[in-house]
């Protein structure tokens, strides 16, 4: 369980992110905030295939993130820009506007994205110390 000698990896002192992984972080919650968009449009559009085509988008760019970044950290980014503009988006306005219809494809891009969001952050890599390829503490 330890990292290089000096204890716990859980017990080590956080270290600020570089500003390459801050930049990388920021335009992976841009791209979630688009994909969200782009989706909330083409999902109504062509249905059954635009629901089809916004799922796969945004699980694509969830799980891409979590690769990108090596942890799960990086579907994390994407999916609170997607979450943050889809709910903006929701809400209608006082002049009767709207971009969701009462419908069940409406329904299912909303619960689809969030589960994809909680799929795709369990199955992207999880942070490993650096080492050896052989199991910590071993």
């Amino acid at each position: 369980m330890s990292s290089a000698g000096r204890g716990p990896m859980l017990a080590q002192p956080l270290r600020r992110p570089s500003a390459g992984r801050i930049a990388a972080f920021a335009g992976l919650f841009l791209l979630g905030a688009i994909v969200g968009l782009a989706g909330t449009l083409v999902q109504a559009a062509w249905f059954p295939g635009g629901l089809l085509l916004a799922l796969a988008g945004a699980a694509g760019l969830f799980l891409g993130g979590a690769y990108a970044l090596g942890g799960r950290s990086g579907a994390v980014a994407p999916v609170a820009g997607w979450m943050i503009a889809v709910v903006l988006l929701t809400a209608g306005r006082p002049e009767g506007d709207f971009l969701f219809g009462a419908g069940g494809g409406s329904y299912l891009f909303l619960f689809g994205g969030m589960a994809l969001a909680v799929i795709c952050a369990t199955l992207g890599p999880g942070r490993q110390p650096h080492g050896g390829p052989a199991r910590p503490g071993k």
